[in-house]
C-alpha cells in the first residue's frame, strides 16, 4: 500500500515524463529492499521529485510475458553475461489496456537499449508474423546479426507487479518502485507455479549515466545495487537447476517464496 504522503507529491503527466527523461537508452541500477525503507528514502528526496499521475492514479498494474526457446537460449546468454544477449517480452499496462512487444539489448558501456511496437493485449502470450519480422529487424540492427531460432520463441515466464514512477527533474532521471512482484511459469505444461517477493520491493533508478540523487541516498544507507532481472531471476526461481551464479546472492538474501493460487490472486 502506498503511504499517505504520496498524495501530496506534485504529479507529472506521461508526456512530460517522457519529454524530460524518456531514457530508452539508459543506465539502470536495481535495488531490493524492505518496502518501508524504500518509501522512507524516496520521501527524503523532498521537493526534487514528481510522481507519474494518470487520471488520479499513481500506482499501475503491469503484466509482462517473456519469450525464449525451448532450451532457454536467451536465459543462458544472460546467465553467462554474453555481450550479445537480448530479452523479448510483451508488456501490458493493465490500467489502460495498452500492450507492446519489446526487445531489450545491451549497448556500449553496458547501456540498456529498449525498442518496442504496439501489440494486441488479447495476444500478450503470442508472437505473430509481424512480431517475428519486427524482432528480426531490431535484433539484426542492435546486435549486427540475426540470432538463431527466433521462430522457436514461446512464453516461458510471466511477471505481475504494481509500479509507481517518479521523475527527478533536476537530474533528468527517473525512479520506479515495484511492489507485489509475482513470477508465474508461463510455459506449456508449467502448471502456473508462482513465486513472490514478500514485504520487499524492487527499486530501480534510470539515468543517462551518472548516479542520481536516490542512488547516493541508498548508498549512504548501506544499500547497494542488486543483481536482479525479472526475466532471469524469475526463471532461476522457477527452475533451480538452471545456472544462476549471477543471481545467487539475490536468491539467497531476499524473501522469495512460493505462492498458492489464492495468494497469487490476492496480490494482483
Amino acid at each position: 500500500m502506498s503511504p499517505a504522503w504520496l498524495r501530496t507529491v506534485p504529479g507529472v503527466c506521461l508526456d512530460e515524463l517522457n519529454t524530460t527523461a524518456a531514457l530508452q537508452s539508459r543506465t539502470d541500477r536495481k535495488y531490493v529492499l524492505d518496502t518501508a525503507e524504500a518509501w522512507r528514502l524516496i520521501a527524503l528526496l523532498g521537493e526534487d521529485v514528481r510522481v507519474l499521475d494518470i487520471s488520479g492514479r499513481r500506482s499501475f498494474g503491469y503484466h509482462s510475458v517473456y519469450f525464449d526457446t525451448p532450451d532457454l537460449a536467451s536465459y543462458h546468454l544472460s546467465a553467462h553475461g554474453r555481450r550479445h544477449r537480448f530479452k523479448v517480452r510483451t508488456r501490458t499496462y493493465l490500467d489502460t489496456g495498452t500492450s507492446f512487444l519489446e526487445v531489450k539489448t545491451r549497448g556500449r558501456r553496458a547501456v540498456t537499449v529498449k525498442d518496442r511496437v504496439p501489440h494486441g493485449p488479447a495476444h500478450a502470450d503470442e508472437l505473430d508474423d509481424a512480431g517475428h519480422d519486427y524482432l528480426e529487424r531490431q535484433l539484426d540492427e542492435a546486435l549486427g546479426r540475426r540470432p538463431d531460432r527466433l521462430d522457436e520463441l514461446a512464453p516461458v515466464l510471466a511477471s505481475d507487479y504494481r509500479r509507481t514512477t517518479f521523475l527527478l527533474p533536476e537530474s533528468a532521471s527517473r525512479v520506479t518502485l515495484d511492489t507485489d512482484l509475482v513470477w508465474t511459469d508461463a510455459s506449456s505444461g508449467g502448471g502456473g507455479r508462482a513465486f513472490g517477493l514478500q514485504d520487499q520491493v524492487v527499486l530501480e533508478t534510470k539515468s543517462a549515466g551518472a548516479a542520481g540523487p536516490l542512488d547516493r541516498l541508498l548508498w549512504r544507507a548501506g544499500i547497494r545495487p542488486a543483481r536482479i532481472s525479472k526475466f532471469a531471476t524469475g526463471l532461476a526461481v522457477l527452475h533451480p537447476g538452471l545456472p544462476s551464479n549471477r543471481w545467487h546472492r539475490t536468491l539467497e538474501r531476499h524473501r522469495i517464496r512460493p505462492l498458492t493460487a489464492s495468494r497469487k490472486e490476492a496480490r494482483r
